[in-house]
């Protein structure tokens, strides 16, 4: 009986107090952009299980334009109502930041998801199969590859319109990525993007084994990662006894008001810091594909559905480093001294490991994950910064690349021959003779990659390196430099080859688009140019939103 009265004791006491627990106070109004992508996932999931299937593509590709295209308008909305700046403040009981990063970043993820989303609904490339137009993904993915099942269904011209509610999953996920305030919420976030991103690598229609081979590549070693940020966030737990970013940073600082024993014990301990720290820093470092994390990116970029890399390729790269940066001006900046040394290394090797290597790749979708990975460490340098100018720097490049990446994806889908898309670099000899225009907007973008004056890459790389300069990195700009020549010989080898050798007898054609690539490619190509000659607005645009929220 002595044991039952505390509890005893705990009861009336909850009893005596019935309004103690405080209901949760969610501000609606500036998560819409992330609540209306969700929403019309769920209306995706919906329109599957109820449309019958000769009605779902149509509605489908409608939905996802049209929560995109809100979504982004909602985003607008909060920036003028000064949400980026004087109004920013931490929503959602501490779990999301409104602030101008997060707005910026959210933006570019939203309208590089409304182009990726034309280049996934594009069904006029592949020879029609059985009368029916058919799209870049399998015709029902549950069926074995090469099986009794796949063949009924490619007849019958079964189309995965699944894709779409898919991508709206990931691109949620990827609007909260760069805005979680704390470790939790970043964790869900990464999860809630990373399923949906598996799934879609597993999906293509011509080389399904590569394809579910890439997937599963992914998805192991996006566990282990997945892992790592886990076991970071422990560690960061044990050692602040809290998971929000500005409870962590002020316990780093050393500027807990009330210090509770508990937190005394774990304060001094600063081998949980560091090793937590650390560990996070892997699990963001593998998303961007830095080395050493990157033995993903070329296998799972070639093996994906072109359209999925494309979107990958551009969108993940901008919710990662957004959560990156967040993660080491907000939560560590404390830390500055520990972390600089590491990431000048990673952001070295970066550069240096992903444009040595792809000097020697053969395959289109190859040589651009490997420069996708020196990028990686372009902007790494311009994260190493840690001054404002080191922020909107970064904020700059990831909107100007993205796109960039997006036009480059979508222009591989159209060199094609019997066997599906032509990605082998012999097959594009002389593609420029072919089809002058579609050779010289590919040449456009590579030139952007390499970052030559008037294109988006120059300006981007530039704002970059001098922000590293300033902040004292001048060491590393010099190995960007050299890193960026390297890189600039395989770009111009192709061009190159494009240009000037002799088209192969047996060489691919190149597909003829709908409107929605072609829309697609265009974007890409006016942003590369916009961003190459006027960029001052822009470079002000990630001035003013390079202020992140403590």
């Amino acid at each position: 009986m002595t044991h039952a009265a505390p509890v005893h004791s705990l009861w009336t006491t909850a009893a005596a107090a019935p309004d103690k627990i405080p209901a949760p106070h969610i501000e609606y109004g500036q998560l819409s952009p992330t609540l209306i992508v969700l929403g019309g996932a769920i209306l995706g999931v919906l329109v599957e299980a109820f449309l019958p299937r000769r009605q779902r593509y149509g509605a489908q590709l409608f939905v996802s334009v049209l929560a995109l295209a809100a979504a982004f308008a909602a985003v607008v909305g909060l920036a003028a109502g000064d949400y980026g700046t004087g109004k920013a403040h931490v929503a959602a009981m501490g779990a999301i930041a409104v602030d101008g990063p997060a707005l910026f970043l959210q933006g570019t993820i939203l309208l590089v998801a409304l182009v990726a989303v034309f280049t996934f609904a594009e069904r006029r490339l592949d020879p029609v199969a059985h009368g029916n137009q058919v799209d870049s993904f399998a015709a029902q993915a549950a069926a074995v590859p090469g099986g009794e099942a796949e063949k009924a269904a490619v007849k019958a011209g079964f189309t995965t319109t699944e894709v779409f509610p898919l991508v709206l999953f990931a691109v949620g996920g990827m609007l909260v990525f760069p805005s979680a305030n704390d470790l939790l919420t970043l964790f869900v976030a990464l999860e809630v993007f990373s399923l949906p991103l598996y799934v879609l690598c597993a999906l293509a229609r011509r080389h399904r084994m590569l394809s579910q081979e890439a997937a599963v590549k992914y998805f192991l070693l996006g566990a282990f990662s997945s892992a790592f940020l886990l076991f970071g966030i422990a560690l960061l737990y044990g050692y602040a006894g809290t998971v929000g970013y500005a409870g962590i940073a002020d316990v780093v600082d050393g500027q807990v008001r009330n210090v509770t024993p508990a937190l005394a014990g774990t304060m001094g301990n600063d081998a949980l810091l560091l090793i937590g720290g650390a560990m996070v820093l892997m699990g963001l470092l593998f998303k961007i594909g830095a080395v050493p994390f990157h033995m993903w990116t070329p296998d799972v970029y070639q093996g994906a559905p072109t359209p999925v890399t494309g979107f990958m390729a551009a969108a993940t790269k901008v919710a990662a480093f957004g959560a990156l940066l967040r993660l080491l001006y907000v939560v560590l900046p404390g830390l500055r001294w520990d972390w600089r040394p590491v990431m000048w290394g990673v952001a070295i090797v970066t550069m240096l490991g992903g444009a040595i290597v792809a000097v020697t790749q053969t395959d289109v979708k190859r040589l651009l994950a490997y420069s996708s990975i020196a990028h990686a460490g372009f902007i790494l340098a311009g994260v190493i910064a840690t001054t404002p100018d080191g922020i909107s720097s970064v904020l700059f490049y990831l909107a100007a690349y993205s796109f960039v990446t997006l036009g480059a994806f979508a222009v591989v889908t159209l060199v094609r021959d019997a066997g599906g898309e032509a990605t082998h670099l012999s097959k594009w000899a002389g593609l420029g003779r072919r089809s002058p225009l579609v050779a010289a907007v590919f040449a456009v973008f590579l030139l952007a990659f390499a970052g030559i004056p008037l294109t988006s890459g120059f300006a981007g790389k530039f704002a970059v390196f001098k922000a590293a300069a300033d902040g004292g990195a001048g060491a590393l700009v010099v190995v960007g430099v050299i890193s960026s020549a390297i890189a600039a010989f395989f770009y111009i080898r192709v061009i190159v080859l494009m240009f000037f050798s002799e088209p192969r007898t047996d060489g691919p054609s190149v597909a003829v688009p709908s409107v929605l690539t072609s829309s697609a490619i265009a974007i890409g190509v006016a942003v590369t140019l916009v961003l190459g000659v006027a960029p001052q607005y822009f470079l002000d645009l990630a001035g003013q939103a390079g202020v992140f929220v403590r």
